[in-house]
């Protein structure tokens, strides 16, 4: 059988896009999960593990966000597909490209993350190298571009946890055309996980004026992809 790629990935970024669109307060942690680590970064989990929470939880979609590489999504990726051909009649979360880019915006280090990419995407190259870039791969306009040449879309992570405000970093992101923001973010760790108030209905505010996506995550970097530690 023949796969139209090029078919695949837009179908994938059009779920995507419409999945952003839905996105509320009660969609994380336990119907979609953007912002998720594994032992191929800084996390804890091994892939295998990490679809079996999602599985067990009823996860409609999730994106596996390791630092600047794709091995966690990879393998987690074919442990899927392996699933499904096990288990024909089972709930199946659909599972995004996803990688975390550190990039230089108005002077400070953030972190965007790609979603929907295609993964041989020549543009998206120096970004999935297991370390940050370099000059003008680094900056921001750059990263976001990059993004979009691969066919993804970008997201400012956890807008309101840099040196420098949310309120400065969004429009500056927005001016270099980033696609969305993760609003449902939990600063804090509470346990059970929950977005904080105060920066969420900020943020929103600021997706609302530059008609950005809202998105959400655990950012799990420990053993239970319900938490960030």
């Amino acid at each position: 059988m023949v796969v139209n790629l090029a078919r695949t990935t837009t179908a994938s970024i059009e779920l995507l896009t419409q999945v952003f669109q839905s996105i509320d307060g009660q969609s994380c942690p336990r119907l979609y999960n953007f912002h998720l680590h594994t032992v191929s970064s800084d996390g804890r989990l091994q892939p295998n593990i990490l679809m079996e929470q999602a599985i067990s939880i009823g996860l409609k979609g999730l994106a596996i966000t390791d630092h600047h590489g794709t091995g966690g999504y990879q393998a987690a990726s074919a442990w899927l597909e392996d699933w499904k051909w096990n288990n024909p009649d089972g709930i199946i979360p659909h599972l995004w490209t996803g990688v975390e880019i550190n990039a230089n915006l108005l002077d400070i280090e953030v972190h965007i993350l790609a979603y929907g990419f295609e993964l041989k995407d020549s543009s998206m190259k120096p970004y999935l190298q297991k370390k940050p870039t370099t000059g003008r791969n680094y900056q921001a306009a750059n990263v976001i571009a990059a993004i979009h040449d691969a066919g993804g879309l970008a997201v400012l992570a956890h807008p309101a946890r840099y040196r420098r405000s949310h309120f400065d970093l969004i429009p500056a992101a927005a001016e270099y055309r980033i696609d969305g923001v993760e609003a449902f973010y939990a600063y804090n760790n509470p346990n059970p996980w929950k977005p904080s108030p105060v920066q969420t209905e900020e943020v929103q505010l600021l997706a609302e004026e530059y008609g950005l996506y809202n998105t959400c995550g655990t950012d799990t970097h420990g053993l239970n992809i319900l938490q960030r530690l």
